[in-house]
């Protein structure tokens, strides 16, 4: 599962962490997604929750959008 390996490229999360964005990766993907798609929904969702998001709802929203200024 790519949000894993991530997430552990991104250091050390604890098993609800984890867990959180796990379902908030599954919430994104779908069928017929490239490797590369997924890993940049990944990325999307560990940028966002290392800057502080940590409600599942806003992570999913915000994990929609590519990273950058807004």
């Amino acid at each position: 599962m790519p949000i894993r390996r991530k997430a552990a490229e991104a250091g050390i999360l604890q098993p609800s962490e984890l867990d959180l964005l796990g379902r908030v990766f599954e919430q994104l993907k779908f069928d017929g997604q490239t490797q590369d798609a997924r890993d940049v929904i990944a990325s999307r969702i560990i940028a966002n929750y290392t800057a502080g998001v940590t409600d599942e709802a806003e992570l999913v929203s915000l994990s929609k959008q590519p990273l950058g200024r807004r």
